[in-house]
């Protein structure tokens, strides 16, 4: 009886354990990644968007609305990345803990300096972001930046693990150290060189490894490739003899491969999201994949 009666004293304590866990969700792969970075075994995180899913177009279940309400943390872009599909759920699920200005909302556009800030936003344009290019996980100084703000706000909230919080934010921080001079290093001959895009995701991964991507497959952002606009594409491609095409996995790779072949460029498998390539688990292993597919090409 006595030793029944520890068993179950054990159990109710590991149920506990486990019920203590932040709750995380976040909305896209990436911030969940720096999440689970940062939160170890202190936290069960929840991604919304798939990685190989274009995050302006996500398709919200009504799980979501779930997840969301009984959400401790939210982590959302900030930069109205999901701005088509995150304020119903929000609104349905009505948890006042992860409101914006609550403790428990992570916007991770805080603290960064947006590019690509239009002066006038307008319908004409495609689909341009008001505040700027949401896609800025991709440079790796700014996702420790992210990391940080992750970090802070779960020591905030659960001030018991702050240390661990802490820890694993420094380690995540190293990691990234470490591999940027091994980045930079592969990406300097390359230094100044043109790629072009299919969609302009890409402007702060251009800027931290000294690259130029600023023609897209893409006329506007959003607006389908046209024959005339390829056409320009490919003369402009030949004109400056530009190695590669950047293709993310929801993208039409065929449309990509025509020009390609019409130029002698390279189609290369890019990613915004940790798991939307091959062996890509990690936010570090996303990084190395795109550094080795893109070089590989431009070689």
């Amino acid at each position: 009886m006595k030793r029944i009666f520890v068993l179950a004293v054990l159990c109710i304590g590991a149920a506990l354990t486990a019920h203590a866990k932040l709750k995380i969700v976040a909305t896209l792969p990436d911030l969940g990644s720096l999440a689970r970075e940062v939160g170890g075994d202190k936290v069960d995180v929840t991604v919304l968007a798939k990685p190989t899913e274009d995050s302006h177009f996500v398709d919200a279940r009504p799980s979501f609305v779930v997840q969301l309400r009984d959400a401790d943390v939210l982590i959302d872009g900030g930069a109205e990345l999901e701005i088509g599909w995150l304020p119903p759920l929000l609104q349905n699920a009505r948890n006042p803990k992860i409101e914006v200005g609550k403790p428990g909302r992570v916007q991770a556009s805080q603290g960064v300096r947006l590019m690509n800030v239009p002066t006038n936003a307008t319908r004409a344009a495609g689909d341009v972001h008001a505040l700027g290019n949401p896609h800025f996980v991709v440079d790796p100084i700014i996702a420790k930046t992210v990391a940080l703000h992750i970090a802070q706000t779960f020591s905030a909230i659960d001030a018991p693990n702050a240390a661990a919080y802490d820890a694993n934010y420094k380690k995540f921080e190293a990691a990234i150290n470490a591999k940027l001079q091994e980045w930079g290093t592969a990406m300097l001959p390359f230094k100044g060189q043109n790629v072009v895009a299919y969609h302009d995701s890409w402007v702060y991964f251009a800027h931290r490894f000294g690259l130029n991507i600023d023609t897209f497959l893409e006329p506007k952002p959003g607006i389908p490739p046209s024959p005339s606009h390829l056409a320009e594409v490919i003369e402009k491609m030949k004109a400056q003899k530009i190695k590669a095409i950047i293709v993310e996995p929801f993208h039409d790779r065929k449309i990509a491969e025509k020009v390609a072949t019409s130029t002698g460029a390279k189609v290369v498998d890019f990613a915004q999201y940790p798991g939307g390539l091959p062996n890509t688990d990690s936010y570090v292993k996303l990084i190395d994949r795109l550094v080795a597919n893109l070089t590989a090409a431009l070689k």
